[in-house]
């Protein structure tokens, strides 16, 4: 089995309106996303997938969540927008686009900080 990892980055706005503490405020983060994929074969070009592509493909889903107040994108009204929760939205868009490849999502890494990330994984 081969793994794939692109990162990507963006800032948002949130605020974790059931939690009691500093994060119930609004605030911000500079969050880093980093992205696991795997695939069984390497192509004649003696890639599994082109990087460009995975790139391009996170890039796109970030593009949604950058410069944006996250609690107002439909998917975060309906439950909490925390680092876990980006995650799994991300993961789960990124397994929508990868769907034509011969890849998958493993893994979704959401940094908040330099120190803490939450991760999603199937």
């Amino acid at each position: 089995m081969f793994a794939l990892f692109v990162r990507e980055t963006f800032a948002a706005a949130h605020k974790i309106e059931l939690y009691h503490g500093k994060c119930e405020e609004l605030h911000g983060h500079n969050f880093r996303v980093e992205a696991l994929f795997e695939g069984e074969r390497v192509g004649e070009d003696g890639m599994v997938l082109d990087f460009a592509v995975l790139k391009a493909m996170l890039r796109e889903v970030v593009a949604e969540l950058d410069h944006k107040y996250i609690n107002e994108i439909p998917f975060f009204k309906e439950r909490a927008s925390s680092a876990e929760y980006l995650a799994f939205y991300i993961y789960g868009r990124l397994a929508e686009l990868v769907g034509k490849e011969h890849v998958v999502v493993k893994e979704v890494r959401v940094w908040e900080s330099d120190n803490a990330y939450a991760a999603y994984r199937e």
